[in-house]
């Protein structure tokens, strides 16, 4: 078993489930939907229509898009 710390805009998503009550899938789902927005159309939807502050926002495109980028290639 590794103690080792998470790093990234993952490291944000205990916080952003808990602040929001959510899971992180459901926020991913949101970024996707919006596809192809750019990043910060997308970080600026979460914050007006989901309340989110803008690090855990900014946090959430990220990931997200780093995720599918390294998925499709």
């Amino acid at each position: 078993m590794t103690t080792e710390k998470i790093k990234g805009p993952a490291s944000y998503f205990p916080s952003i489930e808990k602040k929001y009550g959510r899971p992180i899938g459901d926020g991913q789902a949101l970024v996707r939907q919006r596809l192809p927005a750019k990043h910060m159309e997308l970080v600026d939807m979460l914050k007006s229509e989901h309340g989110m502050g803008h690090g855990h926002a900014n946090a959430l495109v990220a990931y997200t898009l780093a995720q599918d980028k390294q998925a499709a290639s």
